[in-house]
């Protein structure tokens, strides 16, 4: 089968951890203070693209076996 739900759901946490960590980059210091001093946007972001990198890697891997 061609169908790996990896790629897709890869890119979507890619695109979604991007826009979270460049919103908390670009948020400042305003909403970190809400927060107890974590700019929570950040590190989601982060998490959020980071596993989206790993499923995108994950898809990548299993392709290039077959």
């Amino acid at each position: 089968m061609g169908l790996d739900i990896r790629i897709p759901m890869g890119a979507l946490f890619s695109l979604l951890g991007a826009l979270l960590a460049g919103y908390g980059l670009i948020g400042g210091q305003a909403l970190a203070r809400r927060s107890l001093g974590i700019n929570i946007d950040l590190w989601w972001g982060l998490l959020l693209l980071a596993f989206g990198a790993s499923m995108l890697l994950l898809a990548w891997r299993a392709r290039r076996r077959h």
